[in-house]
């Protein structure tokens, strides 16, 4: 099975640039930050304190998260119901980033992950892919972009999902998110030292895709040349 695993920090596009690389090259899309925030909701609509690490560490026993697929599209089950129209608000994205450094929530879907990619040619993306979920992934891609872009991109996205948004109040909590996630002690973000660091600031989409798939490319070649000789 082949996998490619792409870290970065929020709002560098990873999901965006994923499925359309996962499209072009037939491999299935794993959007790990989805199963986080899946998890996320549950804890907010449970009122359980992100905080309180005991009783976060404690609901995930009561929690089930799997994925299905339809048409292409990844869906996220939180105990049987599929929540993907809940989990991109900034409150579940503020919850995910504060629940999401706790051994036992990653505990929870670290072995979820590791299967989807023993059974099916995958994409993975997420803050720890390339670093602990897949470390031998055939291809490790960084990708990132400045905070203010990343904010230009979240504030038109919550804008055309008709949620009221603020620019500079989402680049501060991208900002803060960032530090957060590079600082947590369990899997902290950061490049993997065999990943390659793409920077999506003045690029778009269709750019980052073909220099996603010019990579993987040319690890193929790699490969190929290797095993002949």
């Amino acid at each position: 099975m082949a996998s490619i695993a792409i870290d970065g920090p929020a709002g560098a596009g990873k999901s965006t640039i994923a499925k359309c690389v996962a499209k072009e090259l037939g491999f299935i899309y794993v959007d790990t930050g989805a199963m986080y925030r899946s998890m996320a909701l549950y804890f907010l609509r449970n009122q359980i304190p992100a905080g309180d690490e005991e009783k976060i560490s404690e609901a995930c026993r009561d929690i089930t998260v799997s994925l299905a697929y339809e048409n292409g599209e990844q869906q996220v089950l939180l105990n049987g119901e599929n929540v993907n129209a809940f989990i991109r608000t900034e409150e579940v994205s503020r919850m995910t980033s504060d629940t999401s450094k706790y051994p036992k929530v990653r505990e929870k879907l670290l072995s979820l992950q590791r299967d989807l990619a023993k059974e099916k040619d995958v994409i993975m993306d997420g803050r720890d892919i390339g670093t602990c979920v897949l470390p031998d992934a055939d291809l490790k891609i960084y990708l990132t972009a400045s905070s203010k872009e990343r904010a230009r991109r979240r504030y038109l996205e919550q804008r055309e999902r008709g949620i009221a948004c603020e620019l500079d109040q989402i680049e501060k909590d991208i900002i803060a998110r960032d530090e957060q996630d590079m600082n947590r002690a369990v899997a902290p973000l950061r490049q993997a030292e065999d990943a390659v660091l793409v920077d999506a600031s003045d690029m778009t989409i269709r750019e980052v895709v073909e220099k996603f798939i010019s990579l993987y490319r040319e690890v193929q070649r790699t490969k190929t040349g290797s095993n002949r000789s």
